[in-house]
C-alpha cells in the first residue's frame, strides 16, 4: 500500500478534525472515503454535493 503525505495549514488540519469526527471516523479513514467517492462530473453533480454539505437549504449558492 502507498502512503500519501499531505500538507495541511493549521485551518485545515481543524476542518478535517471537525468533519472527520462529525462523520463519526478518524481523519485517515475520512480522507480514504473521500478519495474513493465518485468524481463530480456534471455542474449539477456539484450544487447537489454542496447542499447535501452544507446542511441548510435556505443558503444561495451564487452563479458567478
Amino acid at each position: 500500500m502507498g502512503i500519501l503525505t499531505v500538507r495541511l495549514t493549521e485551518e485545515e488540519e481543524r476542518l478535517l478534525t471537525k468533519r472527520s469526527r462529525g462523520a463519526g471516523m478518524k481523519k485517515a479513514t475520512y480522507v480514504r472515503q473521500l478519495i474513493r467517492d465518485a468524481p463530480f462530473v456534471t455542474a449539477e453533480n456539484v450544487l447537489a454535493d454542496a447542499t447535501q454539505r452544507m446542511g441548510d437549504t435556505r443558503l444561495r449558492i451564487s452563479r458567478k
